[in-house]
């Protein structure tokens, strides 16, 4: 490429003449972020597609901006444009060539490389900054390869990883105008943040979704966000043949959300082989669009063996592909808990004895199970309360648990029961009480 329509093409992009609109702040991964960037690592933003990735890099180049660094001295290059021909690290060397030479000099910059996964050897480039010109790295990315060991062993493990989701219930408020979230604002504004959480709900959390007013429109966006995934990180990706079966796999398990799966089972129903099942829904956890949960055992071997639960990486996301949201309310709210969970960073599994009492959520921290989670809609229904409750204390009593958590639509209250304590909290109280 011409270094004029290089020049051009970053221009768009960068803050050298212009100002860029960075959207709403999202402060708490940005200090985490600048934390982390003191250490001078490379730095790598994974997550799925349009979860806010790229603005929340930007975010972090215009609060350094702001604190004095010369913007000439920031270099943000998306390779999802597509003015930038043939992705090759050719084109990675020739663009930094240009900006070295046009812009800044080497040496202390930072350098934002956005969308890198669709580049082969973007990682000894990447490495290359670090080590030889001392530049200030970072990552963004749309598959969880990037956080791989495959990629660690090439780094020299001189990374840090952060996984960045669509907006979380907190941040979703924040969005919609609340600027702190304490005590007496929470019971001042309960009713406006229930009718708030039903439609976080309903249509998730991916920003531009969350920022827009339409409700077809955001269903049209959603499905918008399913088709790229599937099409350009997974079928162009892996350059599949089986476009249609991927495709339905993928609904089917967004359809069937907080469920047992088994792999040999869905052969059948799809008609194709295990190691087909295996691969698609591989490559569907890859790129953050489903999570597949384990069942705890002390042997590995069962762990294995055992049906893995599926969930979605986001409900909006789900309830635009699929049908009948106001009868999965359940199913839902179990799916909205494990991706809080992850986003807080923990351990999961779901676990179940041989009386097949099941309990949703176990969190293994270090070598111990040390916290136990049912999730229901409606505990009212006695007969649903008393089995919520039988699972759970047979989670509590396997592992020695002293207390225990029933997620809930809006019941609260603390019980006693054999000497262990189960607190009961609605969903919407649970996501903002961190």
């Amino acid at each position: 490429m011409r270094k004029e329509e290089i020049l051009e093409i970053l221009a768009d992009t960068n803050f050298w003449i212009k100002k860029q609109d960075v959207g709403i702040k999202r402060s708490k991964i940005i200090n985490e972020i600048e934390i982390a960037a003191e250490s001078k690592e490379i730095i790598i933003l994974s997550g799925i597609r349009r979860c806010g990735k790229s603005t929340i890099a930007r975010q972090y180049i215009k609060k350094i901006i702001d604190k004095k660094t010369d913007p000439k001295k920031t270099l943000i290059v998306n390779f999802e444009d597509p003015r930038l021909r043939n992705l090759s690290l050719d084109l990675m060397n020739e663009i930094y060539a240009v900006y070295c030479t046009e812009i800044s000099e080497e040496g202390g910059n930072y350098i934002i490389l956005d969308e890198i996964q669709n580049i082969n050897g973007w990682e000894k480039f990447a490495r290359y900054l670090y080590e030889i010109k001392k530049e200030n790295v970072f990552i963004t990315g749309s598959s969880s390869k990037l956080l791989s060991g495959e990629y660690s062993t090439v780094l020299a493990g001189r990374h840090l990883g952060f996984n960045i989701f669509p907006l979380s219930f907190r941040e979703f408020l924040i969005f919609n105008g609340f600027e702190t979230l304490d005590k007496l604002q929470i019971i001042g504004q309960k009713n406006r943040i229930k009718k708030l959480f039903s439609i976080y709900l309903e249509n998730g959390g991916f920003p531009k979704i969350v920022l827009t007013s339409l409700d077809q429109n955001k269903k049209d966006i959603a499905k918008s966000y399913f088709d790229s995934i599937i099409i350009k990180d997974i079928i162009n990706r892996h350059n599949i043949s089986e476009k249609q079966i991927l495709k339905e796999l993928a609904k089917y398990y967004l359809s069937s959300i907080s469920s047992l799966q088994s792999f040999n089972k869905l052969k059948g129903v799809f008609n194709v082989s295990l190691d087909t099942i295996q691969r698609f829904s591989y490559y569907l956890e890859e790129v953050y669009l489903l999570y597949f949960v384990k069942m705890f055992d002390y042997s590995v071997k069962k762990q294995i063996l055992n049906p893995k639960k599926v969930y979605c990486i986001d409900t909006g996301l789900r309830n635009a592909l699929c049908f009948k949201f106001r009868e999965n309310l359940g199913q839902l709210y179990e799916n909205i808990v494990f991706i809080e969970l992850k986003r807080r960073g923990k351990e999961i599994y779901y676990w179940k004895d041989l009386k097949q009492k099941e309990c949703d959520f176990v969190i293994k921290e270090g070598l111990k199970i040390t916290t136990a989670i049912q999730v229901t809609y409606n505990i009212e229904n006695p007969d649903t309360k008393k089995r919520e409750i039988n699972s759970l204390m047979a989670a509590m009593k396997e592992f020695d648990l002293s207390s225990g958590l029933i997620i809930t639509e809006d019941f609260e209250d603390r019980q006693t029961i054999d000497g262990k304590t189960i607190r009961f909290i609605p969903l919407w109280k649970w996501l903002i009480n961190r």
